[in-house]
């Protein structure tokens, strides 16, 4: 998962947490602030209807007419009110109440209070407020219980109408965040970009180093990266120079041996013996010290600093140098290789593989060799074919095999098919020996292709 979308998935899951915690948090104080403001308003109702009532010196209470509350004179209003006595008998009862199964209280205590939520007889709920009070009036006391019950269905469409807006706000609220969380994350992450793009040109041969201008938290980054591309480079070309001083020391002494082998004939047959013998082992020891050399310098995939390279033109080169060299044997190199195809990797490599794989077919030939390129599922595909002899099977294994060394390549083949299969390994690739349509051997490199 990219950063860009770690840090969105992330700030995403907090805002959303956020939001829900908040919703609930303001839902519920929207619940009971509408619940409390019920409360007041019944019990401020219970008080007028106590100071309305009327108690004689039999204890008989009575209401007036007019109340002071319109809808506990209409039926089925929602809003309706019971008065019981001391022992918990019905006294009165409003219009609104009449033919309701709408539950009340039976009986409180003088000066208690009670609220709550009921549910009534047809499962309805209602809010019930009641209030105890005692009369007192020519020696005696009289007790009642007044009681006002309120139908939710209005609370509870008022609370969901609430939730309507509350969500739909909260709604709106977290698209907007999150849109402006995006801009400022793709604003925040931009100069990450740039380094990637830069970095992709610099892969691509393109530019050789980071140039942009970058924030203090990225350009320590982008400097060290600066740095490290100007050793590595630095650092190659010192191991190339190195090698390239490496083989003339090592060629010279041994070219002044074979010359000096050669200066005199040996007077005895043991000394011709003798002679033959070192010979035969400074030849070995060149085609060592050929071989281990090519094999330090391939680059392969342990820098991605190199430009590509075009194969066309890198065969092309090739042939011509070949057809010059086998000029005697008149062998007609062919190429099929689109302009467009590249190697990902250090040009001496591809030389060394091409032009190691060319001459071996052109040695092995009788009149043609063809070179083939191309991009298949993501490797890039050389073929090599000849109209030779061929290779083989246990030939094919022995040079395929794996830790074979210098002095120890079958024969006729030398060192350069043990460079062609080290350079194919160190670039992650394979290399596959059979049979071409030319009737000879096929040599078939498949390398790792990045586009």
């Amino acid at each position: 998962m990219s950063l860009s979308a770690r840090i969105t998935l992330g700030a995403s899951l907090i805002l959303a947490v956020f939001l829900v915690l908040t919703g609930l948090a303001l839902d519920r104080a929207f619940h009971e602030s509408a619940r409390s403001a019920r409360q007041e308003r019944l019990l401020g109702q219970l008080y007028l209807l106590v100071g309305a009532a009327e108690v004689d010196a039999h204890g008989k209470l009575s209401m007036p007419a007019v109340l002071p509350e319109a809808r506990f004179s209409l039926p089925g209003s929602g809003l309706y009110a019971h008065v019981t006595d001391a022992a918990g008998g019905e006294v009165w009862r409003s219009v609104s109440a009449f033919g309701t199964h709408t539950p009340f209280e039976a009986r409180l205590a003088a000066g208690a209070k009670r609220f709550e939520e009921r549910a009534g007889a047809a499962g309805e709920k209602y809010f019930l407020s009641s209030l105890g009070v005692v009369w007192t009036g020519g020696g005696s006391r009289h007790a009642f219980t007044f009681s006002i019950s309120e139908n939710m269905n209005e609370f509870d469409a008022q609370i969901r109408h609430y939730r309507k807006n509350l969500w739909g706000w909260l709604g709106a609220m977290a698209l907007l965040l999150l849109l402006a969380q995006l801009m400022a994350l793709r604003w925040g992450l931009r100069p990450l970009r740039n380094a990637a793009e830069e970095l992709a040109a610099i892969e691509a041969g393109r530019q050789d180093r980071l140039t942009g201008r970058y924030p203090r938290e990225i350009s320590q980054l982008t400097d060290n990266l600066n740095s490290f591309l100007s050793h590595e480079r630095e650092r190659q070309k010192r191991y190339r120079d190195t090698l390239a001083d490496l083989a003339h020391s090592l060629k010279t002494p041994l070219a002044v041996m074979r010359g000096v082998l050669s200066e005199k004939p040996p007077g005895t047959q043991m000394e011709a013996m003798l002679a033959a013998t070192v010979q035969e082992e400074v030849q070995k020891m060149e085609r060592i010290v050929d071989y281990q050399l090519q094999r330090a310098a391939t680059v392969g995939q342990s820098s991605r600093l190199v430009p590509p390279v075009a194969v066309g033109p890198i065969a092309a080169r090739i042939a011509d140098s070949l057809r010059k060299v086998y000029r005697d044997k008149d062998a007609e190199l062919k190429l099929a290789v689109d302009d467009s195809i590249l190697f990902r990797g250090d040009e001496g490599d591809l030389m060394e593989l091409l032009g190691n794989l060319l001459d071996n077919a052109c040695k092995w030939c009788r009149r043609t060799v063809r070179l083939s390129a191309a991009i298949s599922d993501g490797e890039l595909v050389l073929s090599v074919e000849d109209d030779g002899p061929g290779i083989e099977a246990s030939s094919i294994k022995e040079i395929l095999r794996r830790g074979i060394r210098a002095d120890q390549t079958v024969p006729g083949h030398g060192i350069g098919l043990a460079v062609v299969r080290d350079i194919t390994q160190a670039y992650g690739g394979e290399i596959e020996i059979g049979t071409g349509t030319l009737g000879g051997a096929a040599f078939t490199v498949r390398l790792p292709h990045r586009p």
